[in-house]
């Protein structure tokens, strides 16, 4: 049974106290980041420095990536709407309704995620209907990146906030 225990420390449901968390939260930010609709962010600084071939790589990417998420849009996009509503109203009832920790810790994730892919769409959409290319498609993925990363920051923030406030509200009853 001591083995058991052993893995029940290392995966701790109660997710605010566990370093794992914050790792993830990390890395999930900063990949959401660097993948710009799926397009890798150094290939578009690449493209401005190199021009090129590196900017036609660079374009048909963007293309590639924009026609995969408006098929998958205009495909299965309510089906997704409705799963995904249906799953962060269940992790937010889970989570500040009924105080399951871990819940609160999903949602706090994947909520902003969920405003992420919206983001991601609409930036498609108008790369698409813009036919942009050059300079305009890479400022327009260079402004998708930052309004990322403000998301991510506003995030991270809410999310220690909420954190700190379950670490020091279980302490002060533990």
């Amino acid at each position: 049974m001591d083995w058991f225990s052993t893995l029940l420390e290392v995966i701790d449901l109660r997710s605010f106290s566990n370093l794992w968390f914050w790792i993830a939260l990390a890395v999930l930010w900063s990949t959401a980041s660097h993948w710009v609709i799926g397009v890798p962010y150094d290939m578009v600084h690449r493209a401005a420095r190199n021009g090129g071939q590196t900017q036609q790589d660079l374009e048909d990417l963007v293309r590639i990536y924009c026609n995969r998420i408006l098929y998958i849009a205009g495909v299965s996009g309510l089906w997704i709407l409705g799963f995904g509503c249906a799953v962060m109203t269940s992790l937010l009832l889970l989570g500040f309704v009924y105080g399951v920790e871990f819940a609160q810790a999903v949602f706090l994730m994947g909520f902003p995620m969920c405003i992420v892919g919206l983001m991601s769409l609409n930036t498609a959409r108008i790369i698409q209907d813009r036919d942009l290319e050059g300079a305009d498609l890479r400022s327009r993925l260079f402004r998708h990146r930052f309004q990322v990363q403000i998301l991510g920051m506003i995030s991270i923030f809410v999310t220690s906030l909420w954190g700190m406030y379950q670490n020091l509200n279980l302490s002060a009853w533990g």
